[in-house]
């Protein structure tokens, strides 16, 4: 497994050894004994789409490309195809001037019609929640501030006056001053990468000793923030504000991961994993929203992928727009839409060459990747 329950060797040798191997996930998908499902139904979506007309951004031959709301979507075709220009440039910068939230310059193209149902577009890269030991799940998730009301509220904690921003490690009064919350102490090594070294007077804890005599359930604030997230789901069963987050977490497969892990040592998949962990937590209060991902199977297992369609899945079934660019046949198979450009890379590119289901485009001959998708549709 991933995080506690990793770090052993599980197999060695040749791929028949990894086969053969129980404990092995890699061998499971290797042998076919674990496989991402083909869907039972390709979703119809909501009858509306965006149309983007006339984009002739870098290699696109003034292509009009449509792209069905209410599904999930990906946009395929052999590296510099024109996937990135069509979706980065043209669509997303396109739609977030309609919306408001961006001021320079789009991808060359006519116009992006039927953009009205919209309210968000939101990119969920693996991009690092943060830089420093200040960023962790707990706050970048939301349940931060309802942890810490929670310990507010406490009778110790009001009887000595206590209010939340005391079990924040951000601000001064209830934080460990000799690291300033971080946990850490930060040592510049000139020519080489900064390191960490754990703070010698509050051990790692982030908070002074009056902060820590607090205690929810026999556990104080740093003991809760070193709580895998598997085990505070149960410790908070009783706690809607703050379960329903963990719950969440949990789906996108992140039950090892701590509260308040730092965000460094959070790898790439994982960081993509909270960010749709945060929007699944706020499903049933937000409004149409597009979510575009650039590749993000990218250094996943094969296991990360099924975790992560299951989640990007759920968004879709929530009446949301998921796009991808991707390379993954395992993920393009299990689309409700695909877009492929082609048919070759460079000047040889940025055309339409077939969109439909995974199966309209494995049946055409002159897309790279419908060859391809052809084997795993069987």
């Amino acid at each position: 497994g991933a995080g506690e329950h990793g770090g052993r060797v599980v197999a060695t040798g040749k791929i028949d050894d990894i086969e053969a191997s129980v404990e092995s996930l890699t061998g499971q998908y290797l042998s076919g004994a674990k496989q991402i499902p083909m869907p039972e139904r390709r979703r119809r979506g909501s009858g509306k789409a965006l149309k983007v007309a006339g984009a002739r951004e870098n290699n696109l031959k003034d292509i009009d490309v449509v792209f069905p709301l209410g599904q999930f979507v990906c946009v395929t075709g052999v590296s510099g195809s024109g996937k990135s220009s069509l979706v980065q440039e043209v669509l997303v910068k396109g739609l977030k001037k309609k919306l408001g939230s961006f001021a320079g310059r789009t991808g060359l193209h006519e116009r992006i019609d039927g953009a009205e149902p919209l309210e968000r577009i939101v990119e969920v890269d693996q991009t690092p929640i943060g830089k420093t030991p200040r960023s962790v799940p707990a706050s970048y998730v939301g349940f931060w501030d309802e942890m810490r009301k929670l310990f507010a509220m406490l009778p110790e904690a009001r009887a000595k006056g206590y209010a939340p921003g005391r079990f924040s490690f951000n601000v001064k009064g209830g934080r460990c001053e000799a690291c300033q919350g971080d946990g850490v102490l930060k040592v510049e090594m000139h020519f080489l990468p900064d390191v960490y070294v754990p703070c010698e007077v509050c051990k790692g804890a982030r908070y002074n000793r009056d902060t820590l005599d607090i205690q929810f359930k026999g556990k104080n604030i740093a003991d809760v923030l070193d709580m895998p997230v598997a085990e505070a789901v149960h410790f908070f069963a009783n706690q809607p504000a703050i379960a329903r987050y963990m719950q969440t977490l949990m789906d996108v497969g992140l039950g090892y991961v701590r509260l308040g892990q730092s965000a460094p040592t959070l790898s790439g998949g994982e960081a993509q994993r909270v960010k749709i962990a945060t929007e699944l937590s706020v499903l049933q209060r937000s409004r149409h929203t597009v979510y575009i991902l650039d590749e993000p199977t990218t250094g996943l297992h094969l296991a990360d992928v099924e975790r992560l369609l299951e989640s990007l899945n759920e968004l879709v079934e929530a009446g949301h727009t998921v796009i991808l660019i991707e390379h993954h046949m395992d993920v393009i198979k299990t689309a409700d839409h695909v877009i492929d450009l082609g048919p070759e890379g460079g000047h040889a590119g940025g055309r339409v060459v077939v969109t439909g289901t995974p199966e309209v485009v494995a049946k055409c001959k002159a897309s790279h990747t419908g060859r391809f998708l052809k084997r795993h549709l069987q």
